[in-house]
């Protein structure tokens, strides 16, 4: 049986390898930001960074979307959640979001 964080980067692997030409440029510079913006401002700030900016372009709301499927919640929940959630759960959120992105989009949007 896999554990959480195998399962995590799974989810991650398929989410990146599957995002379409169109898009690569877009979404591994997000990835490439994700982790910095969430560090300075916190994890719900830069989800909510990331959610404005999903009304816009495509590439930044697949990516809120890809989070929120990984670690096994839509993307309203994972919003909601990074909002309400105590400090160890909001700990524990924003080491799941940060997990694997970046790695698999440097990896595989080259």
């Amino acid at each position: 049986m896999p554990t959480r964080n195998q399962k995590y980067a799974i989810s991650a692997y398929e989410n990146v390898k599957n995002v379409k030409d169109l898009e690569k440029n877009k979404y591994k510079t997000m990835t490439d930001k994700l982790p910095v913006l969430i560090h300075s401002a916190g994890l719900a700030q830069a989800l909510a960074f990331v959610d404005a900016k999903a009304a816009k372009e495509e590439a930044w709301k697949l990516l809120l979307n890809h989070l929120a499927t990984t670690i096994e919640m839509d993307k309203n929940k994972l919003l909601e959640r990074s909002r309400m959630a105590e400090l160890a759960e909001y700990m524990k959120l924003t080491r799941d979001v940060l997990a694997w992105y970046k790695r698999f989009a440097q990896a595989l949007l080259n």
